[in-house]
């Protein structure tokens, strides 16, 4: 099957190089981790290996052309077989018409601001599916939140290049298609049609293969990939013989050689041999962390070693709003709006934000400057299958408790299902960790980076407390925890925002004469 190769990144910064020397030839068929050119980078010289086992169909630039990141380099039959137009044709010959030869490889592009690479969630499509353009193909998870990626033309699924559960990179081939009004041909191959090209160096000058390279001394010529297989297998890279250019160690050399005698591990084999199999127990699992945790994971650690937290707790008695929801909550019920205390909360922290405005503000990293923001966007964390995400409300300031209770409920929706727009990801002001729905009372909460405040919610509890009239009476009380930014918020500033917040939230109906 016939697909592009498409040159990698090669260094940092690095958008272009020089061919300098191909070391195949169309036609000569390469394996996996074979060097197949010679590019000149602006800081060094680099060989870039074949990914797959085949035959080299097309090579897109000649020696001396500038060949660029992103683009295809070479064209490989994957599985082996050479084009027809690879052997001379006669004139009355009828001309190839291959399936492979008309496909093209769909790029990952672009998903999200810093996003260098997905995790394969589910494949909606399967090898020989038609599909149309925009219908998505695959769903991907990145550290942010699940995406559809869809197809961006008619066609036939010829190819996944990824299983469920794969690592892709951004700006590789993700699937091949083969699109249903052709290929256009890509101006490299036509600008190197006439392409002259030289032997295979992994051929001798009669045909045939150059011998197996003796075992080296330190350090052996071999890509990362064939370096992990063999510390997988336990062995020394150094003692394998190396079949390609220059004594290189290829896949396959590992994979002979693990097969063979291995006299590095000689000794250790034959002890192992002799000795009783052990017993397996203290066993570990070791996972990577990938996607939305390995994003909390960066950025609370960015959190708390550049900013000085400091924290405050406070006791609501939310015995009225709770009163007030209920009665509410039917009636909204029957028009489609899902009311909960959330709305309330996120309401209240917005008026209380109109007379603390340090509250809404962030500064930079070098502390010169304080920036104050006119929208209030209201984050809420959620817990979701992927990992802590946090949407925030857009413009509570301008919205009403209803409003906003439609919010919570779209966005709360889209969080748990992984598939939160990257607009409401971003712009988030402050935020508001519920902790009590799991359970707990109060939490030291690590700030949002760049918001300056955040404050996580205790479970509600029915306690005894005394009324005005020294009576002990139930309420339904919840610890408050503030963590705050302390180059910019001070305490007496946050014990007296959070003052303000409980009046409102302690006495709802004080809220009707505050909104707009």
């Amino acid at each position: 099957m016939s697909k592009d190769f498409i040159l990698p990144d090669i260094g940092e910064g690095i958008v272009e190089c020089e061919i300098v020397e191909w070391l195949v030839a169309e036609g000569d068929t390469v394996k996996e981790d074979q060097p197949v050119v010679e590019v000149m980078t602006d800081k060094a010289m680099v060989e870039i290996p074949a990914k797959d086992d085949g035959v080299v169909e097309k090579l897109y630039y000649q020696k001396g052309d500038i060949a660029k990141v992103h683009e295809p380099l070479f064209r490989i039959n994957a599985e082996g077989d050479a084009s027809d137009d690879a052997a001379p044709a006669s004139d009355d010959a009828a001309p190839a018409s291959s399936d492979a030869a008309e496909t093209t490889d769909f790029i990952l592009p672009d998903i999200g601001e810093g996003i260098v690479e997905c995790e394969i969630v589910e494949w909606l499509v399967s090898e020989g599916d038609e599909v149309k353009e925009d219908q998505p193909v695959v769903e991907v998870m990145t550290d942010k939140a699940t995406v559809e990626i869809p197809a961006k033309e008619d066609g036939k699924v010829v190819k996944l290049y990824h299983k469920k559960g794969d690592i892709a990179e951004v700006h590789k081939p993700l699937f091949a298609l083969q699109p249903a009004g052709g290929v256009e041909p890509s101006q490299q191959a036509k600008d190197s049609a006439q392409a002259q090209q030289k032997n295979t160096p992994s051929q001798s000058a009669d045909g045939g293969a150059e011998p197996a390279q003796p075992a080296r001394q330190g350090k052996a010529v071999a890509s990362p990939a064939v370096r992990r297989l063999a510390r997988e297998n336990s062995i020394n890279i150094a003692d394998v013989p190396g079949s390609g250019k220059k004594g290189r160690v290829l896949k396959q050399d590992i994979k002979d050689f693990v097969a063979g005698d291995k006299p590095s591990s000689a000794s250790s084999s034959q002890t192992q041999t002799t000795a009783a199999p052990a017993q397996q127990s203290g066993g570990t699992r070791t996972e990577a962390i990938r996607g939305v945790k390995a994003a909390m994971a960066k950025q609370m650690m960015n959190s708390v070693s550049t900013i000085p937290h400091f924290t405050y707790s406070d006791e609501f008695d939310l015995t009225n709003l709770i009163a007030l929801r209920e009665k509410l909550k039917e009636q909204y019920k029957e028009k489609g709006v899902r009311l909960t205390v959330m709305p309330f909360f996120i309401k209240a922290l917005s008026l209380a934000l109109k007379e603390f405005p340090i509250m809404n503000a962030q500064v930079n990293d070098d502390c010169t400057e304080v920036t104050y923001f006119d929208d209030h966007n209201i984050g809420m964390a959620v817990d979701t299958k992927i990992g802590l995400l946090v949407p925030n409300v857009k413009q509570v300031q301008n919205k009403s408790i209803i409003d906003v209770a439609n919010e919570v409920t779209r966005l709360t929706q889209a969080a748990r299902e992984g598939k939160v727009p990257q607009a409401d990801m971003k712009g988030g002001t402050i935020s508001i960790s519920n902790i009590g729905v799991i359970g707990g009372t109060v939490a030291t909460p690590i700030i949002n980076k760049p918001e300056a405040a955040i404050v996580a919610l205790g479970k509600v509890q029915e306690l005894p407390r005394f009324d005005e009239n020294g009576q002990v009476v139930a309420r339904k009380m919840m610890t408050v925890s503030w963590s705050g930014d302390h180059r910019i918020i001070d305490g007496g500033t946050i014990a007296r925002f959070n003052k303000r917040w409980q009046e409102f939230l302690e006495d709802p109906t004080s809220m009707l004469v505050n909104m707009v």
